[in-house]
């Protein structure tokens, strides 16, 4: 249920209209609206709560949309989608066919521009600042709300960089919260907490050093201190810096307390946050999770061992090394580029690095993935958790293109286990000694078996596995696919026709056992959770034009398009990599 105010707005323009009391209960409506509706409906809550006075200030004191504002990670924006004209829909947020979860230019003019990963948002307001002022318009704001750590990564210090030099009307608020999605870490994190408990940065300053006009910090919960401020820095021209001290989960005092596990906290009780409680007992473990206690068992036998996150230990759950061996296990912040070449100098001495990341995050860091590890051979492991559609977050976060932007890279193994027992075993086998750099993808969620944690055991690189004999069709599967492939066969009427075999390696091929498959068979069928467009089928295809085979091939994964937010099962469904989708594949090929 909205509030009497928040009933009344329709768009900012109703909101300037407002008086400052009203303003003050807006806020707090508009804090329980959100509360509300993610308590049911699930999403980001901590990071929202935080920026709703700033939200409301923004689109007070400045002309949105002729005035450009840009949110930096945009999972801040639920206070500012509501007061956008999206108030009515504001449930179906992160639902099939809903609206995103994050800033999305499609979808209103308010969303300036898309934010689904972090620390772009300076380098974008200044590129409408820039041209903004080649086309005249030199009254026109521009404003980059830049937070939950975002600002430590490169690319907003190049943006930085860049802006202090450019004269543009430009405006950077750093939303400081002392947190990501973990708590934030690094010699900057250090910097800004001295300005947090009072001393002001003034000869020393770290922004005034690259020629912004530096204000701050100002508490960003007190909604008159924010008008005062936002309006002075509107006069003044040039590029401007407004350190903003918010709390994460601000309102929600379960939020404020555990705001690791309150960022998206999934479904609670909207008067007390109290978690909804699942009974999770006898359900496989979460694949990270396999990652996570597996690593820490080979660490405490292997000392050379180390870990490595970009922001994302509880994600990835490297936390359980970094509580193990705190001394071995490193989360750098949002810096996807620098946690690759810190892995690649660790591996040039010697060093056995697990660089855990998201599937999504490592699209960040290409360029070091090729010139600093893969063309160097060194044998840094890449953990790739959220392999293939995640679900809610939607296009920003799906982990579909790794297959096919790495295939392409000289030296790089590429592998998919399609349980949690070959995870170990790869896991397991990349640690003994490898000498190549080597990709492990796997999905997010929980995994197929309960009984998980065996005796590890090698597994030999390039080698895939018949898991079932056939006459007419063969499928070729990788990763956790091979399990709704096997669900497909068994329920399919003409199953013992189909062969099938999980290939685990897209790179390098088992092309003995490829070779196997082509002469006997004259249908096959790849079926992946990545992109079909240069991906696995790809390169069975590339591979079967080389060996000359005269068969047919089809190719079943995510098609050449963009794939929205839904649950998972829905979007498998739309993809038609779901159980459904093979068979129908089945029945067309037979």
């Amino acid at each position: 249920m909205t509030g009497k105010i928040l009933d009344q707005i329709n768009d900012p323009q109703d909101l300037r209209k407002l008086s400052f009391e009203q303003l003050q209960e807006l806020a707090a409506e508009l804090r329980q609206f959100i509360i509300d509706i993610v308590a049911t409906k699930e999403g980001h809550l901590g990071a929202s709560l935080g920026v709703v006075e700033l939200s409301i200030a923004l689109h007070y004191i400045f002309n949105t949309p002729e005035d450009k504002l840009v949110w930096d990670v945009g999972h801040q924006a639920y206070g500012h989608k509501i007061l956008t004209g999206r108030k009515d829909i504001f449930h179906t947020n992160r639902q099939l066919n809903g609206i995103s979860g994050f800033p999305k230019r499609s979808e209103s003019i308010y969303d300036t521009f898309g934010t689904g990963h972090s620390s772009t948002s300076i380098s974008a307001a200044l590129g409408m600042a820039i041209a903004s002022r080649l086309q005249g318009n030199i009254e026109r704001q521009h404003i980059a709300v830049i937070g939950d750590a975002s600002i430590a990564s490169g690319m907003a210090f190049e943006g930085l960089n860049h802006a202090g030099v450019s004269k543009a009307n430009l405006l950077v608020i750093l939303n400081d919260n002392a947190i990501g999605i973990d708590p934030s870490v690094g010699a900057l994190k250090e910097y800004l907490t001295k300005a947090r408990v009072g001393y002001k940065p003034t000869r020393d300053n770290i922004i005034e050093a690259l020629n912004f006009n530096y204000f701050g910090p100002v508490d960003g919960h007190d909604l008159d201190s924010l008008l005062k401020v936002l309006g002075e820095m509107k006069q003044i021209e040039g590029p401007k810096f407004l350190h903003v001290i918010t709390k994460k989960g601000k309102g929600l005092k379960k939020a404020e307390e555990d705001q690791v596990k309150y960022h998206a906290p999934g479904k609670f009780e909207p008067a007390t946050g109290e978690l909804l409680k699942y009974d999770t007992d006898g359900l496989p473990l979460k694949y990270q999770d396999v990652f996570g206690f597996s690593l820490v068992e080979l660490a405490e036998k292997n000392e050379k061992i180390i870990g490595i996150t970009p922001a994302m230990p509880t994600g990835s759950s490297l936390k359980y090394m970094m509580e193990a061996f705190p001394e071995r296990a490193f989360d750098v912040g949002i810096a996807e580029q620098h946690a690759v070449t810190l892995s690649a100098g660790m591996a040039t001495q010697g060093s056995v690095v697990f660089c855990a990341i998201y599937s999504t995050f490592l699209q960040r860091a290409y360029d070091q993935l090729i010139h600093d590890v893969a063309l160097q051979n060194l044998p840094v492991i890449f953990c790739l958790d959220r392999a293939g559609l995640v679900g809610e977050d939607g296009a920003t976060h799906h982990g579909v293109f790794d297959i096919a932007y790495a295939r392409c890279i000289p030296n790089l193994i590429i592998v998919a286990p399609r349980n949690e027992v070959e995870l170990r075993n790869l896991l397991y086998t990349a640690q003994l000694g490898l000498d190549n750099p080597i990709i492990i993808r796997y999905p997010r969620g929980r995994g197929v078996l309960k009984e998980w944690k065996q005796e590890f055991s090698e597994i030999e690189i390039g080698k895939a596995e018949c898991l079932k004999e056939g006459s007419e069709i063969a499928v070729l599967s990788i990763g956790n696919m091979a399990e709704k492939v096997s669900e497909a066969i068994e329920k399919f009427q003409d199953g013992s026709k189909i062969a099938h075999f999980d290939m685990k390696f897209v790179k390098p091929l088992d092309e003995k056992l490829l070779q196997g498959v082509f002469k006997k068979f004259s249908k096959i069928l790849t079926v992946e959770d990545g992109v079909e467009k240069g991906g696995f089928g790809s390169a069975i295809l590339e591979y079967a034009a080389k060996a000359r085979y005269k068969g047919e091939i089809e190719i079943l994964g995510i098609p050449d398009e963009f794939i929205e937010q839904g649950n998972v099962v829905q979007l498998q469904e739309i993809a038609g990599i779901n159980v459904e989708g093979i068979q129908l594949k089945f029945k067309s090929m037979l």
